[in-house]
């Protein structure tokens, strides 16, 4: 089974620097790490670069677009497209995986199902103090950082940063209430499955895209099954000057227009149309 980590960046590159830290000191390590660039300028290109001459044993690439505004869906896309992966693994660059992240996700996604987690947030002050030893050595998952960091502030929070071992996390996992919306940040799926229903919608820009897609795998038969609390991943804090709450509310519209239809290919993906007579727009 190949597999590969695919995370998205724009114009942040402290935080995936730190990001790529955390992805270095993975008990099991992706078969390829993938750089989806949505139009980063020249330093997040000599962070990556820098992190490949470092760590020669893992296979980086790093694919590019030209800057046009969020357009996250489409290098993610080609991230899908290009891969030659049977699992794809898909992070945000502003996040921290737990040494066991990857791991977890491969031994829980199948095809026909795909994986999907939660994110601990951090506040400004908190991200600002995380340092690359911080990472290495594991604080940033410590309980008692993240308490005293103010990133734990209720039991789910708590139970995110794995207090009991992995097989009574997985038992928690299984019982959580919480839908299996699928979290971009934190999710795994079968690249076979991603294809057919055709990737992201890159009519979607920010907020929901994500969850489109979870629905559109759903209504292709691949359902999803819960790592909230055994795969921990802490979130780094970051404007966000793209958020526009007039297409939010049009993307909230299109999710639920999914739902109903059952419809799971998107024209606006990977192949650009509708679909074709393999009837893969057609219901599962």
């Amino acid at each position: 089974m190949r597999s590969e980590l695919i995370l998205s960046t724009y114009n942040n590159p402290r935080s995936l620097a730190l990001c790529l830290e955390s992805v270095a000191c993975q008990r099991v390590a992706p078969g390829s790490i993938c750089v989806a660039d949505d139009g980063s300028g020249p330093e997040t290109k000599a962070v990556i670069e820098a992190f490949a001459a470092r760590h020669p044993d893992l296979t980086v690439r790093h694919l590019w677009h030209e800057d046009r505004g969020f357009e996250k869906g489409a290098i993610l896309n080609k991230a899908i497209a290009s891969s030659g992966a049977d699992i794809i693994v898909f992070i945000d660059g502003d996040v921290l995986i737990h040494p066991d992240f990857v791991g977890r996700h491969l031994a829980l996604t199948r095809p026909g199902r795909f994986a999907t987690g939660s994110l601990i947030r951090l506040d400004a002050e908190a991200t600002a103090s995380v340092t690359p030893e911080l990472v290495q050595d594991g604080t940033v998952f410590d309980r008692r950082w993240l308490s005293e960091n103010r990133a734990i502030r209720k039991l789910s929070t708590w139970l995110k940063t794995r207090p009991f071992p992995v097989p009574v996390m997985a038992v928690l996992d299984r019982l959580s209430p919480v839908t299996r919306a699928l979290c971009g940040a934190n999710a795994s799926v079968w690249r076979a499955d991603l294809l057919k229903i055709n990737g992201y919608d890159e009519t979607i820009k920010y907020g929901g895209q994500d969850k489109h897609l979870g629905v559109r795998l759903n209504n292709a038969g691949v359902k999803g099954v819960h790592l909230r609390y055994s795969a921990p991943l802490v979130h780094l804090d970051h404007p966000r000057g793209y958020a526009d709450p007039e297409k939010m509310r049009r993307h909230k519209a299109l999710i639920r227009a999914a739902r109903k239809s059952h419809l799971f290919w998107t024209p606006d993906g990977i192949v650009k149309g509708e679909a074709g007579a393999d009837g893969w727009g057609g219901k599962a």
